[in-house]
């Protein structure tokens, strides 16, 4: 084959400028559509929740009186104080329990290991509504739970059933535990021998090493269990009996009598608020990946 015929060769087989073109401009088209199909129902949301009008099929001008509405109505503040409640004490469990189950699964081998990390997976991939009815029957057949827990929370007074914190523990765990998990996977563990090295006894290498290191991944999946707490609604409403709501369960009941803009507004509240601890977490990432690259310079 001359020279010649070579070049015409790879000048035949090189990608054409206006394919790429046509392309690029495909790709961008097909990456726009996808974000509009999942993220424009939210921005309509959004709108809505400032129309004055009761109707949401047409829009009728701005107000904010649906927000000030909303805060005037003693139940969703009563449900948003029960969520917070709720999200509060199981993320405290949670994050104590899988921070401890993730340790255990991560650094030590012992008999069941398989069968325990096996079924620590269970609560994330089985479906919701299945494990909302094994809470359920197991509560009903144990015959606890249902009790309520009378408490004082920021000056209100909560009637919170133990069985929506065991159901929101049951799950959370799980999440923190594979958070936690993945930030001892990458850990360094020439830190902690260096601490031992210097004759650190367990404890103290724990607390002063692998503790802070920890942190991230910790503080990470703290958030995400807090994250799913707030915003559960089937175990919630599978587990909590008669009278009680969070704020996800009484907007559905709400959303039986009609959508109004009232339910837009507190469903905005709750979007920017998920979008607030979401930005907490990445925040707290990109510290733990600044820290890490400090301590490897510094080696």
């Amino acid at each position: 084959m001359t020279t010649e015929t070579l070049t015409a060769t790879q000048e035949r087989a090189r990608p054409q400028p206006r394919r790429l073109a046509l392309g690029s401009w495909l790709l961008s088209g097909y990456g726009i559509v996808g974000y509009l199909f999942l993220y424009l129902p939210i921005i309509i949301v959004v709108i809505f929740s400032f129309n004055d009008s009761r109707s949401t099929a047409k829009w009728a001008g701005f107000t904010i009186d649906w927000y000030r509405e909303m805060l005037a109505d003693r139940q969703i503040i009563l449900s948003l104080w029960n969520s917070l409640f709720v999200a509060i004490v199981s993320t405290a469990i949670s994050t104590v329990m899988g921070t401890l189950a993730a340790m255990g699964l991560e650094r030590y081998s012992f008999r069941g290991k398989l069968a325990v990390d096996s079924i620590l997976y269970l609560p994330i991939i089985i479906p919701d509504i299945a494990m909302a009815i094994m809470l359920l029957i197991f509560f009903n057949v144990s015959g606890i739970g249902f009790e309520p827990w009378r408490v004082q929370f920021l000056g209100n007074r909560l009637a919170v059933p133990y069985s929506v914190i065991i159901g929101h523990v049951a799950f959370n765990i799980s999440f923190v535990a594979v958070v936690v998990r993945a930030r001892l996977a990458n850990m360094d563990r020439t830190l902690e021998e260096a601490a031992q090295d210097l004759y650190a006894n367990t404890w103290q290498t724990f607390r002063r090493v692998t503790l802070p290191m920890l942190m991230p991944g910790i503080l990470g999946g703290a958030l995400l269990a807090f994250t799913l707490s707030l915003d559960d609604f089937v175990i919630t409403f599978f587990t909590s009996g008669a009278g009680f709501n969070t704020l996800p369960v009484r907007v559905f009941g709400m959303i039986k009598k009609g959508v109004t803009p009232k339910i837009n507004a507190v469903s905005t509240l709750m979007l920017l608020f998920s979008l607030a601890l979401i930005f907490i977490s990445i925040l707290l990432r990109t510290r733990a990946g600044d820290e890490e690259e400090t301590i490897q310079f510094g080696m």
